[in-house]
């Protein structure tokens, strides 16, 4: 191989090479010394091909040779003229290179010494003469042989600009001695005493640290001051790259330092833990693989756990990851991973704790006692994922601890109201500061099981932002064909919920996503008639309360009737959280009595509770009377339960306008339009004169205007008021409707009908008038909640009409 000693080091080298009592070549010359005008350059010269080198005149330059060609050139030509040429390779990797291989332009050269070295290879110290063009090959063997031509340089004139540019160049060159380690500080006294220009330029280019293809650049401009111009553009760009080495350098140098004196303040406090006793990471590592040991893990979790446990081994105890790691490896441990409690099949005593905490819902109660049996039957059964829907306060979500109570099995909750962050449900990753496993894994974690009862409550409110759509991340985890392998995205590794009881709570199923209700089993949690809250009052809501206040011991108890004016007169729901509320009330007034050790009557009456509640806050809906033509009781749903309202129709002289007042919706403004169009287009039929509809105003008006109204289950009654109205037909007594309404006549069924029932029970109807399609609901509620009450199903308006408006005249 032939090359050169590319650096300002190559200057000494040559020296070291020549030995002390060699011919001494003078570095530092003059203008005339430089000139060579001495030397014949012949016509044609061997070519002595250089890789990744380049021979500036005037520069001293040691070669190690090592080709046969080569070195046989350098043999002949040492006993000869010593005048050699000299080219570089275009690609270093060609071993027998032709003119076509080599840059054009080259250098002629002056064999001043050989030397053998041991390796078989020979060390030639040349010097630069002057530039020349390779002009044609001639041959090739022994050696190449070229035609040459002597290229001159075109000298500048040495004026201010001149001097400037060489002033540059030093003051560079002398930057980059100072930047690099690597060159030694004596090249600084060469450079400061050189002062021929063009070997100044020469000296510096040859030792600039650039590519090849830029001193080939070089060594080919003619004009020296603008290779002294080329020469600071290269010289520039190796100072930056210099400075930014350096930069990165001290950078890296104090971090290794602060590594160094870290590592050595640790293995300080390391030993000092040692003799105080205290644990160290080891101990505690190895304390990790010893629970892991015994964890119920499959093959390739075990794998992942060992994996990341010698990860924290090897990272630093005060590094801010090592308190990450460190924290996920226990998650992973304190995990229930196929932990499950044993359930209790006894089906007999799951049904009576199921009664004993909770009256009536008897829906859900069988549904479980089914599963129960299932589980019985089959062991690895997959959990139902259950959702309890109706209005608040009806023991959707105390029902979830008394099954898990039946079950035998933990029981865990969360909320879901107002939830917006996906992560909450599925956890951040770990890379994150502050990051943790979704409310599901922390759960399971806090209760040890991979198989409680879990509530998800309040299903329906769950929000939707920027942060995700935590309602898509519930799809998962309640598909029973999915959530054998929940991905946590902390934990990164699949999950069962399998075993786990699901049981998602809801007021309104509308709010719910088709998606997510489809994955789960509705089961309709309806609200309570008078008896079952006076009953649940009694079971559960006053023992509770006495209890909870200390009066115990005082044999307190409450009338039927107290209870049912508390329910009658200070609530208005279809649960018992309110009713709870007013019982604790009455029993605070009691508790603060016997507190002052005053007298009291140990049975609370219908007039205790009137001075302790003070006046009544609600008038139950009560049905009025029939004497007004126009007037008609509707049933109506609310997320509260059901409710009567009535509709009002007044007649007065006008246009033909239609006023529609009560804070009524866009639905039941249509029914009232359709009501009275379908009116209009059978006037003959009910026998109104159609003249009246020209110049008569219709107002139908809903009471309780500051109440929100809507739906389409009031297009029957306001059918039934607009034609009493304009009939003066006396509605039958105590008698209510529900139902929807076409513009063909047509009755159509609604929703809600068992809430309707306890609402129109409670307000004194005795007729219920409904869509024959509804007829099955109502088989579906219980005979305690329709005791009393008559049912008349119809399919047309005729046969409303025909069932709700008597002959007999009334006054509009």
């Amino acid at each position: 191989m032939d090359d050169s000693q590319n650096s300002f080091l190559q200057t000494s080298v040559m020296f070291n090479l020549l030995g002390a009592d060699s011919e001494i070549i003078p570095l530092f010359t003059d203008d005339d010394s430089l000139d060579f005008t001495d030397v014949e350059i012949p016509e044609a010269l061997p070519i002595l091909p250089l890789k990744n080198a380049l021979l500036f005149p005037g520069i001293v330059m040691p070669i190690t040779v090592a080709r046969e060609k080569s070195i046989e050139l350098v043999r002949d030509y040492i006993k000869k003229s010593k005048i050699i040429g000299t080219a570089t390779q275009k690609n270093p990797q060609v071993e027998d290179p032709t003119i076509e291989d080599l840059y054009q332009i080259g250098t002629v050269a002056h064999i001043l010494r050989i030397l053998e070295m041991p390796d078989g290879n020979i060390t030639v110290i040349l010097q630069g003469v002057s530039r020349i063009s390779l002009v044609e090959q001639v041959h090739i063997d022994p050696y190449l042989y070229c035609t040459v031509a002597k290229r001159n340089d075109e000298k500048p004139e040495i004026d201010k600009e001149f001097d400037a540019i060489l002033g540059s160049i030093k003051e560079m060159a002398l930057k980059i001695i100072s930047l690099s380690s690597n060159i030694p500080k004596e090249s600084t006294f060469a450079i400061k005493n050189i002062t021929n220009p063009l070997f100044l330029i020469n000296f510096i280019s040859s030792n600039v640290d650039t590519a090849i293809e830029n001193k080939i650049e070089l060594l080919d401009t003619d004009n020296v001051k603008n290779r002294a111009i080329i020469l600071m553009k290269y010289l520039a760009q190796q100072i930056q790259l210099l400075e930014i080495k350096n930069d990165i350098l001290t950078k890296t140098r104090k971090d290794i330092d602060q590594q160094q004196r870290d590592y050595f303040l640790h293995q300080q406090i390391k030993q000092i833990q040692n003799e105080l006793g205290e644990n160290s990471i080891e101990q505690e590592i190895q304390e990790m693989r010893e629970k892991a040991s015994v964890k119920k893990w499959s093959e390739s979790l075990q794998n992942h756990f060992n994996k990341e446990l010698d990860k924290l081994s090897r990272m630093n105890a005060h590094a801010a990851e090592h308190s990450v790691q460190f924290n996920y490896i226990q998650t992973l441990l304190e995990l229930p991973w196929n932990e499950y409690s044993d359930d209790n099949f006894d089906l007999d005593h799951a049904q009576s704790i199921l009664d004993e905490d909770h009256f009536g819902l008897e829906k859900v109660k069988e549904r479980i006692i089914e599963h129960l049996a299932v589980l019985k039957l089959k062991g690895d059964f997959k959990s139902p994922i259950i959702c309890l829907y109706g209005p608040p306060g009806v023991g959707k979500t105390s029902l979830g601890k008394s099954i898990a109570k039946a079950l035998n099995r933990k029981y865990c909750r969360i909320s879901l109201g107002g939830l917006h962050d996906e992560s909450e449900i599925r956890g951040h990753r770990k890379t994150y500061i502050g990051a943790m496993p979704g409310r599901i894994i922390q759960n399971l974690k806090k209760v040890q099981s991979s198989n409680p009862v879990f509530v998800l409550d309040e299903v329906d409110k769950v929000g939707k932002d920027f942060r995700g759509d935590p309602e898509s991340a519930l799809l998962e985890v309640l598909d029973p064909e999915q959530n054998n392998s929940f991905y946590d995205n902390y934990l990164e590794q699949d999950y069962d919920l399998s075993k786990v009881l699901f049981i998602a709570t809801a007021n309104n199923i509308a709010n719910i996503s088709s998606a997510l209700r489809d994955r789960m089993e509705m089961i309709e949690v309806s609200g309570y008639i008078m008896e079952e809250k006076i009953e649940i009052a009694l079971r559960h809501l006053i023992p509770n309360q006495i209890i909870n206040h200390g009066v115990d011991a005082h044999n307190i108890s409450f009338e039927h009737d107290a209870i049912a004016y508390i329910v009658n007169h200070y609530t208005r729901e279809s649960g018992v959280r309110d009713l709870d509320k007013k019982i604790a009330s009455v029993i605070r007034n009691y508790a603060k009595k016997i507190a002052m050790n005053k007298q009291i009557d140990s049975t609370i009456t219908t007039e205790h509770v009137q001075q302790i509640l003070g006046p009544e806050l609600f008038s139950p809906d009560l049905y009025e009377s029939n004497e007004i033509a126009g007037v008609v009781t509707g049933l109506a749903w609310t997320a509260a339960g059901g409710d009567i309202l009535f509709v009002e129709t007044s007649l007065s002289q006008g246009k033909g306008t239609l006023t529609l007042t009560g804070n009524l919706g866009t639905v039941m403004k249509e029914s009232a339009t359709l009501a009275l169009e379908y009116i209009k287009a059978h006037a003959k039929d009910f026998a109104i004169d159609t003249q009246l509809f020209e110049t008569t105003n219709v107002h139908v008006h809903v009471p309780e205007g500051a109440i929100p109204k809507d739906g389409p289950s009031a297009g029957v009654t306001m059918v039934t008021s607009m034609l009493s109205a304009f009939t003066k037909r006396k509605v039958k007594k105590r008698i209510a409707m529900t139902g929807e309404i076409t513009l063909r006549g047509k009755v159509l069924p609604v929703g809600g009908i068992k809430e309707k029932i306890l609402a129109a029970k409670r307000a004194g109807i005795q007729q219920i008038i409904m869509c024959s399609k509804n007829k099955k609901d109502v088989e579906a509620v219980g005979k305690q909640y329709i005791h009393g009450l008559t049912f008349t199903y119809v399919d047309t308006i005729d046969q409303v009409v025909s069932h709700a408006l008597l002959k007999q005249k009334v006054t509009v």
